[in-house]
C-alpha cells in the first residue's frame, strides 16, 4: 500500500522560461499524482531571465485547468522543499542521457539524505531537444519568426522573452 506522501509529487524547476516540454511532463504527471506541486526554485549560479514570481505567473496561467495542481516558488534544497509539502516523490523530466546522467546524481543524494524518491518521466519526442538556455539564447542572439518560437514556449511567453531580452540588448 502506497503511503499519502507517495500521492503527492513535486516537480521542481526554474521554468525560465516555461517551455512546451515543461507543460507535456506536467500535464502528463497531473494524471499520475493526487496532487502535483510545481516548485519554481532558484539557483544562485544561474541568472533568471523571470523573477520567480513571474515564473510562477507563466506557470499558473498555463496550467490553470489543472485542478490537482499547485504551483509554489521556493528556495533551498529541493529535498527539504518536498518534505515541507509532504510529497513523498521528487518528479524530473528526462530529454536525454546527459540529462539522466546528471539527474541520477541528484536522485541517489535526494533518497539518502532525504528519505525521497525521485521518477523520471521521458519528454515527449517533439520536445526532446527543447531547453530554456537554448530558448533565450535564440532570442537573445538570433532573428527569429515569433510563431516559430511559439513551438517551443507559449506565444505569450514568447512575447515576453522578446520584451526582456531585446531590452538587454538596447
Amino acid at each position: 500500500m502506497l503511503s499519502k506522501a507517495a500521492h503527492i509529487a513535486v516537480f521542481p524547476g526554474m521554468f525560465d522560461p516555461v517551455t512546451h516540454g515543461h507543460l507535456d511532463i506536467i500535464r502528463r504527471a497531473s494524471k499520475l499524482y493526487e496532487k502535483l506541486i510545481m516548485g519554481v526554485g532558484d539557483n544562485p549560479l544561474k541568472t533568471e531571465v523571470f523573477t520567480q514570481e513571474e515564473r510562477r505567473e507563466m506557470l499558473e496561467q498555463h496550467t490553470s485547468d489543472l485542478p490537482n495542481l499547485e504551483v509554489r516558488t521556493y528556495s533551498g534544497l529541493t529535498v527539504e522543499f518536498a518534505r515541507s509539502v509532504g510529497a513523498g516523490v521528487i518528479l524530473r523530466g528526462i530529454r536525454d542521457t546527459v540529462d539522466l546522467h546528471a539527474e541520477l546524481e541528484i536522485a541517489t543524494t535526494n533518497l539518502i539524505i532525504g528519505g525521497i524518491e525521485t521518477v523520471f518521466l521521458m519528454t515527449s519526442g517533439q520536445h526532446i531537444l527543447t531547453s530554456s538556455a537554448l530558448i533565450k539564447q535564440i532570442v537573445e542572439i538570433g532573428e527569429y519568426d515569433t510563431d516559430r518560437l511559439a513551438r517551443l514556449v507559449p506565444l505569450d511567453v514568447a512575447k515576453r522573452l522578446e520584451e526582456r531580452l531585446c531590452r538587454r540588448k538596447q
